[in-house]
């Protein structure tokens, strides 16, 4: 990642609105969730300021948008916010710790589906 795209992203995620949008979005798993699921959850926002939020979280790529019938459902893009997190982590303890390169490791293979026997690991 760019240093130009993590700032895009930091800058997208540095407003409680679209910081709890992400979350939720995190939450709600590859099904995503509609936006006016979204706009219900965040009861103090209008609909049209949790249209801007989502909007500025999609330019800076951190979520994707699809229609389904009416509704436009709004999915976490689990590659570019792993790769977000590394661009952190990225250069930890000078290259050499093993907890950032797992967690870097797990963060590169979340498809924001369940995975394992149980679905829940």
């Amino acid at each position: 990642m760019e240093q130009s795209q993590a700032l895009a992203g930091f800058s997208a995620l540095a407003h409680e609105s679209r910081l709890k949008i992400v979350r939720m979005l995190v939450v709600a798993g590859a099904g995503g969730m509609s936006a006016g699921c979204i706009a219900a959850a965040l009861d103090a926002s209008s609909p049209s300021r949790v249209s801007f939020h989502l909007k500025e979280l999609e330019q800076a790529g951190l979520i994707s948008s699809h229609r389904e019938g009416k509704s436009i459902i709004y999915s976490a893009r689990w590659a570019d916010l792993a790769d977000l997190v590394a661009f952190l982590m990225h250069d930890c303890c000078q290259g050499h710790c093993r907890y950032c390169d797992q967690a870097i490791e797990l963060f590169s293979k979340c498809t924001g589906m369940p995975t394992g026997p149980d679905n829940n690991v």
